[in-house]
């Protein structure tokens, strides 16, 4: 089966925890704290790999989880950060949160990576919390948490030349005769209901990418057929060889069948009905097709380049090939569609409060992660952790708010009763 959507889930290695301990050696008295911090969390990292065709593999594991650092340990030994989890994907993999729908990457060529969950850091153990005033700290923060996150995997597959046309133009058996690709031919329609790929090789050394993409039929913009699924993975292709049956076959036109299929490029994407075309006048084999084809000529010929050919026998095939891999070299490469954006930094509000269903919500990245590398056990943590509310303000604003003791506060995944 061909998949090209899928739904994951990924989650960022946690960071290791910071160590409680003290210095315990014979002629060393009072020797102080000496717990190590913990190491950070592994990142999960998409990679793209040209091997790759489909995502069948998300289909069948939908969770994926970063290794988490190390705690530290005593004699301030530092644990070890937890290893990247890298995913491989299929080159044309566009990565989008599920939460927002925003595009993280679109990723097109072999090799490229991209960081889509970051480890959280380890926490710092005893030994980093000693001051002139507490010579002797008893707390060590935990690992923050490593980031978590649906995303959705969209393919749009990579191919130089695509194959475009109604059922039954004969799209699939070109691609079989001038590549290795041996996709299912029949002779009735939607015999291709996956894309096909094949590698074409000419020649004088040079060699393209062609997509044999199913048929399209007149609405399939708007989801009739099977085209609404595949229509993207037009959208990667560079050049298109539109297969029209010269012969007529089944009472069909091959002028109007022209027409239909650009037409409905262009209402799916504008650019699709911009992108350059060939067009191959197949089924020359057939009578019919030399009392077509200077119709053909005469409506497109002007705009288009018309290659007679016929896929059955392989006439005319050497000189479309030829001239499509001459088109080729002049076009530009596939671009993704993100680019790099300048960096700019948004200055924004350390925190915020809010009230719903009766409790009291205070969200932001830098409170919610001293929440969650705070010991709640350790009396000295705890303490720590007040002492940072009141310096950010947390509480000044929760009163502003109108809170009263004993109303429930919500940071994170922790929940907190209110009192003076």
């Amino acid at each position: 089966m061909f998949f090209d959507k899928a739904k994951i889930y990924i989650k960022a290695g946690d960071g290791g925890n910071g160590c409680v301990a003290m210095r315990r050696e014979k002629y060393v008295p009072e020797g102080g704290p000496w717990g190590g911090d913990g190491g950070r969390g592994g990142d999960v990292i998409f990679r793209a790999d040209e091997g790759l065709r489909t995502l069948v593999d998300f289909r069948y594991k939908r969770h994926y989880k970063g290794e988490r650092g190390r705690h530290g340990e005593g004699k301030n030994r530092h644990g070890a950060s937890g290893g990247d989890l890298i995913i491989r994907v299929p080159a044309g993999t566009l990565i989008r949160d599920d939460d927002t729908g925003e595009l993280i990457a679109d990723l097109v060529k072999d090799g490229q990576e991209v960081v889509v969950a970051r480890g959280g850091r380890g926490g710092r153990g005893n030994a980093r919390f000693a001051t002139p005033d507490r010579k002797a700290p008893k707390m060590a923060e935990k690992g923050e948490p490593g980031q978590e996150r649906w995303l959705n995997m969209e393919l749009k597959l990579l191919a130089d030349v695509g194959l475009v046309g109604f059922p039954n133009a004969g799209k699939s058996t070109l691609i079989s005769r001038v590549s290795a690709a041996k996709p299912k031919i029949a002779d009735y329609p939607f015999t291709t209901i996956t894309p096909n790929l094949g590698v074409v090789r000419v020649a004088d050394q040079r060699s393209f990418v062609m997509a044999d993409i199913p048929g399209l039929i007149e609405g399939a913009h708007a989801g009739s057929g099977l085209g609404h699924e595949f229509l993207r993975h037009l959208e990667r292709t560079r050049l298109f060889i539109h297969v029209l049956d010269a012969a007529g076959s089944e009472g069909r036109d091959p002028v109007d069948d022209f027409q239909v299929i650009n037409r409905e490029l262009s209402l799916y994407n504008p650019a699709l009905g911009e992108m350059p075309q060939v067009i191959a006048a197949n089924k020359m084999d057939l009578a019919s097709a030399a009392d077509n084809l200077p119709r053909l000529q005469e409506a497109c010929g002007s705009d288009y380049e018309i290659f007679p050919v016929s896929a059955v026998t392989g006439a005319g095939l050497d000189q479309l090939i030829y001239r499509v891999a001459e088109l080729i070299e002049q076009l530009p490469p596939i671009m993704p569609e993100i680019m790099p954006q300048p960096v700019v930094h948004r200055v924004e509000p350390r925190f915020s409060v809010f009230r719903e269903e009766g409790i009291y919500y205070v969200r932001g990245k830098e409170i919610e992660r001293h929440v969650a590398m705070t010991d709640m056990e350790n009396e000295e943590a705890v303490e720590r952790l007040q002492w940072i509310i009141n310096r950010m303000g947390v509480e000044e604003e929760l009163k502003s708010a109108g809170i009263k003791v004993g109303d429930t506060v919500k940071i994170g995944k922790f929940e907190f009763e209110f009192y003076e």
